[in-house]
């Protein structure tokens, strides 16, 4: 079977909302190193390695907004889809401390193949799903480690990203999270905003009229079974459409 880069859930599925995980799965193509980065393979089911959880959590969510799921199909850190093309982290070679040894004197042509092979066609799928749709909404799902190393525990059992060029429906959301009265909720954690050239940095906001979106980031350990991962695709499914509807976007 060929290899591809990205899987398109329920493609034909019709609603404005569009799902994507940039962070989906930590496989690492044959061509490199024979399908392996050196790394031990404890260290490959690390976050460092993908998303943990986002998958899971993000195709039953596609299923219960009857919208279509985008999931790459390569290691983060192969190539980093949530990258601009000339960000200088695109392929790292140390993660969270870890040395990732067949990245480690990765140069430009190397890099510019992965571009070609993982990264760019995963764009370009990204990008013909959110062209065939009137006026789409983009949930961009992924998951963050409890605690990094060297740092204090992260409180947020979820956090929304956003960026002044359209945060209509992602501020919304966050007050209906907090409404919630069980959650910790970051605005703008654990990480702040978008970064220039990332995905929906790419697909929402470098247009005219940029398109309606939310980043959504779970605490993996939320996420970190299917019996949770279903959990939180039900409960965020209907706080999704609620704000949708009460914000009349």
């Amino acid at each position: 079977m060929t290899y591809q880069p990205f899987h398109i859930h329920g493609r034909t599925r019709k609603s404005r909302w569009l799902i994507t995980v940039d962070h989906a799965s930590n496989h690492v193509p044959a061509e490199i190193n024979n399908g392996d980065l050196g790394l031990d393979p404890a260290d490959m089911e690390r976050h460092i390695a993908y998303d943990i959880g986002a998958l899971g959590t993000s195709l039953r969510l596609g299923e219960l907004l009857d919208a279509p799921v985008i999931a790459s199909n390569f290691s983060r850190l192969v190539i980093d889809p949530n990258r601009g093309e000339d960000d200088p982290t695109l392929v790292m070679h140390l993660y969270d401390g870890t040395i990732i040894p067949a990245n480690r004197y990765v140069d430009e042509t190397e890099i510019e193949r992965r571009k070609n092979a993982y990264y760019r066609p995963y764009h370009k799928a990204y990008a013909d799903l959110v062209a065939e749709r009137d006026n789409p909404i983009i949930i961009a799902m992924h998951s963050f480690s409890p605690k990094l190393n060297g740092r204090a525990p992260r409180p947020w059992e979820i956090g929304i990203l956003h960026a002044p060029q359209e945060d209509r429906f992602a501020i919304p959301l966050i007050k209906r999270l907090e409404d919630e009265g069980d959650l910790t909720v970051g605005d703008n954690e654990p990480y702040a905003g978008h970064l220039p050239g990332d995905s929906v940095d790419t697909h929402c906001f470098s247009k005219e009229a940029p398109h309606l979106n939310a980043l959504i980031e779970l605490r993996h350990d939320e996420i970190d079974t299917e019996v949770k991962q279903h959990a939180w695709a039900e409960r965020l499914a209907p706080i999704l459409t609620d704000v949708l509807e009460t914000t009349g976007l």
